[in-house]
């Protein structure tokens, strides 16, 4: 209660001292400083897990603890938050976007610290997924929760989501443009001008907070040594169609893997199965081991013989083949692992796995072109740093988003001109066969359908049970026409739906149908409704989305449908009404 009567006097002070807007700004900071500093309890908490746990490991010898790991950090995961907290891991950004479009932006509560305790031990004890996606589940989630505490509407949360997401990824990554921009395309989807600057600030307030708490670290730490040249934009250009058919491979994996796993009706048999699999992959391939940023930043370096030496079956190979060879099989496996991780009850996101499969693309094909020696050598670290650029942008269909993180994160724009092109390169290649993101297949493998654009999203918000027209008289199929023709003298309108003595809808009947013989005194006697009805064009079902409901308006030609609910009728629906019933929205919409 007093809790109550504290936000009660705070919003009435607001709404006497500060105008909206004003609001917004400072609650996008408040917003900003929460995020970045889950976003540094995650990291520090992953990081103080993964020590703990690997640092007496002997690069030489076989660790066979790494298959236990993954096993033990999943099931606990999975039972924190089935008995625990009541939010079991799985799809962390598609879930934040279907709660936008779905469910008013409103995002429960228990996000807000969920995804930061069950990722932590997911990827602590060598889960192969990012921290990126529950961090922006739980930047939005506080977003989304401070909004419905400061009672403000759907279109405000949405933007307090972004500015979570926009703090907790500018946290990660250091990397404040690169987030905005990123809350914007994957997120928010549009916005207005008005709109950018909460984001800005959340998006700095999350940067400043990380570098306070955790210094000027960051996840990749190096220097670019070399210039751009322009002689290797033929190579930029193989790059961007390579990382564009990677990507298509990536989201194949992951959906396919996740199918699979979903088969496995058990969940605790998902749980066992899954986590012994990633035990044996991780075994083999200890790069796979949690986010992997630390591969990247020795590939980066140029230490790539490093790289082997975890492997209990490569580490005294020396061999550059078998470098190629090693790493080609971690791009194969590692979007399998990820999915396995998420589908075993783990918690994380394919963010990071899509950075680190393509810098690892990246390295490869300048590390076999070098190889071969001819033309000009190609400088590895730039090819890795872009091969992230074109994977983001292919995977998670954000080529601007992934052009300024990488940029950022490089510390200038010396590499600007290779990042635009190998990103609307890999971008174009990717949507050419697959027009959605990875983040939207997996929401429609879920059943989950999301609107195309903003003009579609308002029209689901209009319920099909909310605009029935029940001023239509119904007629039983049995009657006469004398009948129905007494329904015509009372009727308002010029549709009739049959309907038996069950209320199931036989078909419709329109004055048109019996015009000619509705004066005609021996059939009104002898002609029955049942030979004068008709099927409708299409029929809509009361719990069909309003998208799917226009799809048929506009296949049928009709301008009414009848609505029924399992075979029963309803009433009517029609285009004047859902058009009015959207202009009402709009207007409040803009208004809001």
């Amino acid at each position: 209660m007093a809790k109550n009567d504290l936000i009660t006097k705070l919003l009435i002070w607001r709404l006497r001292h500060l105008s909206n807007q004003a609001f917004i700004l400072i609650l996008s900071g408040l917003i900003g400083v929460f995020s970045g500093l889950a976003a540094v309890i995650l990291i520090s908490s992953v990081h103080a897990i993964q020590k703990f746990l690997t640092e007496d490991f002997y690069t030489e010898y076989a660790n066979f603890m790494y298959i236990i790991y993954p096993l033990i950090g999943i099931s606990a995961a999975y039972l924190i938050g089935r008995f625990i907290l009541k939010d079991i891991g799985g799809h962390g950004i598609p879930d934040v976007l279907f709660n936008i479009s779905k469910n008013s932006s409103i995002i429960p509560k228990v996000k807000i610290y969920s995804r930061v305790i069950t990722s932590a031990l997911t990827v602590g004890f060598g889960g192969s997924v990012g921290l990126e996606a529950p961090m922006v589940v739980t930047g939005s989630a506080i977003g989304s929760n401070l909004g419905i505490l400061m009672h403000l509407n759907p279109k405000k949360r949405t933007l307090l989501i972004g500015c979570g997401a926009a703090g907790a990824i500018s946290a990660i990554f250091g990397a404040p443009i690169g987030a905005v921009i990123f809350a914007i395309e994957v997120i928010l989807l549009e916005i207005s001008t008005a709109s950018f600057i909460p984001l800005l600030i959340a998006s700095v307030m999350g940067s400043i907070t990380s570098m306070i708490l955790i210094g000027d670290e960051s996840l990749f730490n190096f220097d670019l040594k070399e210039t751009f040249i322009a002689a290797h934009m033929p190579y930029y250009l193989l790059l961007g169609i390579i990382c564009g058919m990677v990507s298509l491979y990536f989201s194949k994996m992951v959906r396919a893997t996740e199918r699979l796993m979903n088969d496995i009706g058990d969940q605790w048999m998902r749980t066992m199965y899954g986590g012994a699999f990633l035990g044996f992959v991780v075994f083999l391939f200890p790069p796979i081991y949690g986010e992997g940023y630390d591969m990247l930043n020795t590939l980066i370096d140029g230490n790539s013989s490093q790289i082997l030496d975890k492997s209990p079956f490569f580490s005294s190979i020396e061999n550059p083949v078998m470098i190629m060879v090693f790493l080609f099989l971690i791009v194969l496996v590692k979007p399998i692992a990820s999915a396995v991780t998420i589908g075993s009850g783990g918690s994380g996101g394919i963010f990071a796995p899509s950075l680190y499969v393509g810098g690892i693309v990246g390295f490869l094909f300048a590390y076999s072109k070098n190889m071969l020696g001819f033309h000009i050598p190609l400088p590895m670290a730039h090819f890795t740093l872009v091969a992230m650029c074109g994977l983001m942008a292919g995977v998670q269909h954000s080529p601007l988003s992934a052009i300024f993180l990488i940029a950022e994160i490089t510390g200038g724009y010396d590499l600007f001109v290779p990042l635009m092109f190998v990103s609307a390169i890999a971008y174009t290649t990717t949507t050419y066969f697959q027009k959605d993101s990875l983040y939207k297949l997996q929401l429609k493998d879920q059943g989950k359908l999301l609107p195309e654009s903003k003009d579609q999203e308002l029209l689901d918000t209009i319920d099909i049970s909310h605009v029935i027209e029940r001023d239509l008289l119904p007629i039983h199929p049995n009657a006469q026409l004398k009948n129905l023709i007494d329904l015509v003298k009372i009727s308002k309108r010029n549709i009739f739906p049959v309907v038996d003595e069950n209320q199931i809808l036989r078909g419709i009947i329109t004055l048109d149908d019996f015009r000619d013989i509705m004066f005609d005194i021996e059939k009104q006697e002898s002609v029955l409704v049942r030979q004068l009805m008709h099927s409708p064009p299409e029929i809509l079902l009361v719990t069909e989305n309003m998208q799917s409901a226009m799809e048929k308006f506009e296949r049928s030609g009709a301008w009414n449908l009848p609505v029924v609910e399992e075979g029963r009728y309803l009433g009517f629906v029609s285009k004047s009404r859902i058009f009015n019933t959207y202009r009402k929205r709009l207007i409040r919409q803009k208004q809001d």
